[in-house]
Order: structure tokens, then C-alpha cells, then sequence
């Protein structure tokens, strides 16, 4: 008897032992970023009349996984929203906010009066992974506006794009997405070891060029919006963000094709979204109205939180994707985090979703906007800096014949008063009502309460974050700027922010 029941012990023993083993030996899902630049949603998937049937995969990868109909960048500018998504803290908490600060000259390494430092105890999301026992890389640039040694977040990259600090650049070059297997899976030393990775994809700065055969919309098959003039560099530069959309839907299906490809793809959780609004069209881009702030946000993979085919209305962010991220991969949420795991138990709705921009580029300004159920909110603290006060896009077609119309008067009142005036302090919009946001309600009466409303809302985060934007940028950030575009003529000829004048002195002496 007692043999018996040491034998029944050493069997049921080696069944708990085996079972154990498997549980351990479960593999952590893999984790990929698909990060499209400068995308608005004009897909299928989005309601988009004119997309709809013409970006099949990205629609089809929304309906096998959950999609998010109100997910919003944090700001309407790359680096700024990269420097947020990675931390999964608002950018004007960390001071990264000005577009591409803690910079120096191309390839070199920031000096060290130069760089913004995250808090000791803060550390990015792959950083976080890596200890979670991922296996990271980015294909795709980083943009973020900190110092980092890339080796610290990264476990693959060329010995250049090691160098610690160098320009928050670092991997800006995409390599082919189809040898991301030779470069990437390849490289772990475990082929068991999940890993997390970063793939960028061109979206609204270049997929328009991939559009399907047959597939290419031409100038006059969009409708222009009203707060544009009907001339045909407007009309073009509208029209190739919904082919970069088309473009998009091409480039992610090879991205799917490959994973499925390697066998990775059953073990993967994907998640498909923009780094901000599109690109091509003047007030999306760097503003924060709906179209630079909108962005695409999809997650489809083996998890029991991931219903097929779920449709989500409620206000999301970039910052929840970073909290999710870390979330799925097993990793206890620090307390710093700005997001949620929009899948987790104690997940709660939020009311409002902040958005921020500052300093682009060279062209000093600073933006704030509150989005709720129904309405968003703007307040422009530079209001007597015109919309098209010199930046970038300067030589660009869109602005050059929006000029000149302009100058002959050519624009409509509003056109004229909107691209060309005076902003106003505050600007309150009704999102059903009118979704190109021209009617504004913040001079009306009626809406007073609403008004009021998401001021305070704006009042508080802004107390409450410590939101750095408040407080001029440090002059020596503001010389590295100005160094950096002092030789390039669309700078040397263009009407720039007073703040630089200091500079110009200096150097006049």
C-alpha cells in the first residue's frame, strides 16, 4: 500500500512538474509598433467615403482586432508626440515639448549643456520591456527630444546609431521592413525570446507613392474643405493624403505578409496607429484641430482582451498605447504614467483629452486643446502670430500660391481672416455640428457654461502637470535652434520670432 501511494506520489508529482514547466515555458506575445508618419484616418474602416474598399488590409486588421475611433496624439508635431509615446508621459511634463530640442549639429553628440534629462526614475517603454525580458528594436527613427544612450532602449543597431545622445536621431532611417527578420529576429540570440519592436512606415510623407496600380486618385476626385481656397496646390496636397492612406494600406500588407512570412505573426499583438495628423495640408499638421490631432489606432492579436471586430468611442491617447504596451507585455505600470491600459479591469473612461504644441521647428508659438465628448477647445497664447507666420513649409507650393492668393485677394473673408489675421484667445468648436471646425462658439453667448468648462479643464492640467510650456525656453536651446537654421535662406529671408533677435545681434557684434 505504501508503495502504492509513493508511486501515485511520484506520478502526480511528475504530472505537476510537467505542467509547471509548460506554464513557464508560455511564450510572452510578441509586441510591434506599426508607427505611421504624419496619417490622418481617411480609411474605410474610419467611415471615409472615399476610401472606403481601398485600404482592404488596414480595414480588415480593424475588424479582427478593436478599433479606436477617438484616439488622439498628445501633440500635432513628431518629436514631441514620439518623445511622450515612448516615456508614456505628456511631453510638456518631461520638458520635451519644443520641437526638436536637446539638438546639436547633424551627426554630432549633443553637448551636455544642450540635453534635456528625464527624471532619474523615469524610464522609456522599451527600456521597461528589455527588463520584462523583451528582446527591442525600432526600425524606424527615434525623435525624441532627451538624452538617451539608444543601448539602453535598443538591442540592435549600427555602431553609429549607438552613439549616446547624438541629435535624438538616431535610426531615422527606416530599413526595408521585408529584411526586418535578418536585422531583427535573427539577431536574438534566444529564438524564443519575445521581443517589441518599432516599425515606422512613411504614411502621409511618402506612402502616397505606393498606391495600388489603378488605384490613384486624381486633383479633382476629393472635395476640398471650405477653410481652403479652391487653387490646385491645395487641391493636390489634399488629395495625396488620401493616396498616402491608399499607399499606407500597401505598405502594412507587405509589414503582415512578412510576419506571417517568419510564423510570427499568431504570436503577435499588433498595434497600428500615427504619430499625428497629416502632413500634406496646412492647418493639420503642428495644429491642434481635429485633423492634427486625430490619428488612426488599431490593436489586433491573440489576447482575450482583443474582441474582434470591437468599435471603441471613448477618448484615448498615444499615452494609453504606451501603458497598454507595457501592460500586455507583463510589466507593473509605474505610477508616473500619464495613460491607461485601455484593456485593464480598473480601466475608467476619461472626460477630456489634452493636446499641446510649441515651439516647431524655428516658429515659436504655443497651443493648447481640450477635447471632450462633443467639443474642442483651443487656446492660442500667441494670438497675434498669424497661422502663417514663417515655418518650414514656407517654399512649399501650399503656402507660396496661398500667399499669393491671399495678396490678390483671392480668399474668402474667412480664409483671409483665419490664415492671415489675428487668432483668437479662445476658440470653442461642436465637433457633429461642424466638423471642419469653423463656427467659433467661444465668441457666442449661448455657450458660456461649455466655454467655461474646458477652460478650467485647460487651467488645471496645465497647474497640475506643471506643464512646462508656461515658462520660456531656455536661451542656449533657443541659439542651438537658431545655429541650426541660420545658413538656410528660407530662414534668412523669412520674418522670424522676435526671441531670436538676441542671437542676431551676437553675431552682428
Amino acid at each position: 500500500m505504501n508503495k502504492l501511494k509513493t508511486t501515485l506520489f511520484l506520478v502526480f508529482g511528475c504530472i505537476l512538474f510537467s505542467c509547471s514547466n509548460k506554464v513557464q515555458e508560455v511564450k510572452k506575445p510578441n509586441i510591434l509598433w506599426i508607427i505611421a508618419e504624419d496619417l490622418s484616418p481617411f480609411m474605410g474602416c474610419y467611415g471615409d467615403s472615399i476610401n472606403t474598399g481601398h485600404t482592404p488590409v488596414i480595414d480588415k486588421l480593424a475588424s479582427e482586432g478593436v478599433l479606436f475611433k477617438r484616439a488622439y496624439a498628445s501633440a500635432p508635431v513628431c518629436s514631441a508626440a514620439r518623445s511622450a509615446l515612448i516615456t508614456g508621459v505628456y511631453q510638456t511634463t518631461t520638458g520635451t515639448h519644443n520641437h526638436r530640442s536637446s539638438r546639436f549639429t547633424d551627426g554630432s553628440v549633443v553637448p551636455n549643456d544642450l540635453r534635456i534629462q528625464l527624471p532619474k526614475d523615469m524610464k522609456t517603454i522599451p527600456e521597461l520591456m528589455k527588463k520584462a525580458g523583451y528582446f527591442t528594436f525600432n526600425s524606424g527613427k527615434d525623435d525624441y527630444n532627451f538624452h538617451y544612450d539608444r543601448r539602453a532602449l535598443y538591442d540592435v543597431g549600427t555602431e553609429e546609431n549607438y552613439k549616446t545622445g547624438m541629435n535624438g536621431w538616431q535610426g531615422n532611417r527606416a530599413i526595408d521592413y521585408m529584411t526586418v527578420k535578418d536585422y531583427v529576429w535573427n539577431a536574438r540570440p534566444d529564438k524564443n525570446q519575445p521581443w517589441f519592436g518599432q516599425v515606422q512606415i512613411m504614411g502621409g510623407k511618402k506612402d502616397y507613392k505606393y498606391v495600388r496600380e489603378g488605384e490613384q486618385l486624381g486633383t479633382n476626385d476629393v472635395p476640398l474643405p471650405p477653410y481652403f481656397p479652391d487653387i490646385p496646390s491645395q487641391r493636390e496636397a489634399w488629395t495625396q493624403h488620401y493616396n498616402a492612406n491608399r499607399g499606407s494600406d500597401v505598405t502594412v500588407e507587405k509589414i503582415l505578409k512578412q510576419l506571417e512570412a517568419d510564423g510570427e505573426l499568431d504570436n503577435t499583438i499588433i498595434f497600428f496607429f500615427s504619430d499625428h495628423g497629416s502632413n500634406t495640408s496646412l492647418r493639420h499638421k503642428q495644429f491642434c484641430y481635429e485633423g492634427g490631432m486625430l490619428i488612426p489606432l488599431m490593436v489586433k492579436g491573440n489576447h482575450p482582451a482583443l474582441e474582434a471586430g470591437k468599435v471603441r468611442n471613448d477618448l484615448v491617447t498615444l499615452l494609453d498605447v504606451s501603458a497598454t504596451t507595457l501592460a500586455m507585455g507583463g510589466v507593473e505600470l509605474p505610477e508616473y504614467l500619464d495613460g491607461q491600459n485601455v484593456f485593464g479591469d480598473n480601466y475608467e473612461e476619461v472626460d477630456y483629452a489634452i493636446g499641446a504644441r510649441d515651439r516647431c521647428d524655428y516658429t515659436i508659438d504655443r497651443i493648447r486643446t481640450v477635447v471632450s465628448k462633443d467639443y474642442r477647445y483651443i487656446r492660442n497664447y500667441f494670438p497675434g502670430r498669424p497661422m502663417m507666420q514663417a515655418g518650414y513649409r514656407d517654399n512649399k507650393p501650399i503656402v507660396k500660391n496661398l500667399k499669393k492668393a491671399f495678396k490678390e485677394g483671392e480668399l474668402t473673408e474667412y480664409q483671409a481672416e483665419h490664415w492671415f489675421g489675428v487668432r483668437p484667445v479662445e476658440e470653442l468648436y461642436d465637433l457633429k455640428a461642424d466638423p471642419h471646425q469653423m463656427n467659433n462658439l467661444a465668441v457666442n453667448s449661448e455657450y458660456d457654461k461649455i466655454l467655461k468648462e474646458h477652460r478650467e479643464v485647460l487651467e488645471n492640467w496645465i497647474k497640475e502637470t506643471d506643464d512646462k510650456g508656461q515658462y520660456p525656453e531656455a536661451a542656449i536651446q533657443l541659439k542651438a535652434t537658431y545655429d541650426l537654421w541660420k545658413n538656410r535662406p528660407r530662414f534668412k529671408n523669412a520674418k522670424i520670432n522676435s526671441e531670436y533677435d538676441q542671437f542676431k545681434e551676437q553675431i552682428a557684434k
